[in-house]
């Protein structure tokens, strides 16, 4: 089983008032082009909205030489992107407040998007139980 078929799935759980789950993590060995053009990575943030079937608000990119970070507003909470290509190296978050959403899709879509040799990711539940 490869490390993006093991993605752990928070289950959503009954009696939850509010649903939420946060998918970070680091991304190394990323093709170093892909992490400096601005334009590719605001489209990998409307791809993962759309692979995590997200509702896109809005996307903004700064470009940071040789870095750029991107931040995608979903209706649901948010999707970033920090990139170092010097490292060939980015930091990715994807949060979602949406039961129907699946933050680890947009997430792994994101691995594949920039190449990365090799990633690690944590999953937090930001649920609230009454």
């Amino acid at each position: 089983m490869t490390q993006a078929e093991q993605v752990y799935k928070v289950g959503v759980k009954p009696g939850y008032r509010v649903f939420g789950k946060h998918v970070y993590g680091n991304l190394y060995g990323c093709d170093s082009n892909l992490l400096s053009n601005p334009d590719y990575l605001v489209g990998v943030v409307r791809n993962a909205a759309r692979e995590g079937k997200m509702t896109l608000l809005d996307v903004k990119a700064w470009h940071i030489v040789p870095g750029v970070s991107v931040v995608g507003v979903i209706l649901e909470s948010h999707i970033t992107i920090h990139t170092w290509p010097e490292h060939s190296f980015a930091t990715v978050d994807v949060y979602s407040c949406g039961k129907h959403t699946s933050p680890e899709r947009a997430f792994m879509y994101i691995v594949r998007a920039l190449r990365a040799s090799r990633f690690d990711y944590e999953i937090t539940d930001r649920s609230y139980l009454e």
